[in-house]
């Protein structure tokens, strides 16, 4: 596990009652939102493990949805976060479910917007951190400290070279890859967590490679993403 400074062991600054429950549930909330690229309309969410028995009394629901809302940790809107959605014309629907899942504290958010839609499993791992698990189905695993992008494109002979290129050539450092694929010559995606800020022009000219689908950025520090 890394982390980032000091800080990330103490746990950010935030609304209570627990890093865990509420700063980390907010983060893997943003974390969604800045995967779909917009606001969402729609959001579903469902809760397992100790999330599942305690999210009411410790304002999970309230800390994931401030969080599609793009707030901060410490926003203290987030004990008005489900009136604050309706307001901007968010569908939300919490449930708890029942699964094995790698974390007690584990949260699938799915969510649709004008144009897009996207599905986050993650956890929240204490001290306010959290760990993505999965994204639309593909296995990939990231912790969102750093800039991250999420690259849709089709698996073939290359494609891995020619990313790599693209951000070597603008002088990006990669600090942790993760590469999940539906079936041989299909559809992939590959994380790239990388230690500097990823421009606008950097995301179009990772999205004009050959068969490269969709990307999308997630950089907690720099607000909402966008493709």
């Amino acid at each position: 596990m890394r982390f980032k400074d000091v800080f990330s062991i103490i746990g950010p600054s935030m609304v209570g009652p627990s890093s865990s429950h509420t700063a980390g549930a907010a983060r893997l909330g943003r974390v969604a939102r800045q995967l779909l690229g917009e606001a969402p309309t729609r959001a579903d969410i469902v809760f397992y493990g100790s999330f599942a028995d305690t999210y009411r009394g410790h304002g999970t629901d309230l800390a994931i949805v401030g969080g599609l809302l793009d707030w901060a940790t410490d926003d203290l809107r987030i004990a008005q976060s489900l009136q604050h959605a309706e307001a901007e014309g968010m569908s939300v629907s919490i449930k708890a479910g029942k699964a094995v899942t790698a974390h007690p504290n584990t949260a699938k958010i799915t969510l649709g917007g004008t144009t897009r839609t996207v599905e986050l499993l993650g956890a929240s791992i204490g001290g306010g951190n959290i760990e993505v698990h999965a994204v639309d189905g593909f296995d990939v695993k990231f912790i969102a400290m750093y800039p991250t992008l999420c690259v849709y494109h089709k698996d073939r002979p290359g494609m891995l070279a020619e990313m790599t290129a693209v951000l070597s050539r603008a002088g990006v450092n990669i600090g942790h890859m993760d590469v999940d694929r539906k079936g041989r010559n299909g559809e992939a995606m590959t994380v790239f967590e990388v230690d500097t800020p990823i421009s606008g022009e950097l995301l179009a000219e990772l999205g004009r490679l050959q068969d490269v689908s969709d990307v999308r950025l997630v950089d907690l520090e720099a607000g909402v993403g966008a493709s």
